[in-house]
């Protein structure tokens, strides 16, 4: 069975730095696009990262210059390093396919940014 767990949130302070984690399992994603989603309260779930088979990368424009998205594809593995955190990154953030599979949501790992 498909599985997706992401790990790495916590409460952090405004300019702090977290490096996400999302461990697939149950097949091998080397084939897939893969993406990172945040929910912020009040807010639909919105892309913030996708890395592609090739490793071309894209961003939602409000985390360019902060956010890298990258992947190891030996461990299944998807990763986001984000920097420079501010208020506006607090949300809870969820890794899947792009586009992302309905049955493939996981639990997600909460972010939180003090300001």
């Amino acid at each position: 069975q498909v599985q997706l767990v992401e790990s790495g949130g916590g409460l952090v302070q405004a300019g702090g730095s977290l490096r996400l984690s999302c461990a697939a399992s149950g097949r091998t994603f080397s084939r897939d696009a893969m993406a990172w989603f945040r929910q912020a309260p009040g807010k639909e779930r919105e892309l913030v990262a996708a890395v592609n088979v090739e490793g071309r990368t894209r961003y939602t424009n409000s985390v360019k210059g902060r956010f890298t998205i990258s992947r190891a594809n030996a461990n299944n593995m998807v990763y986001l390093q984000m920097n420079s955190l501010n208020a506006e990154d607090t949300a809870v953030y969820y890794c899947n396919r792009d586009p992302p599979e309905a049955d493939y949501w996981g639990s997600g790992t909460q972010v939180t940014v003090s300001s």
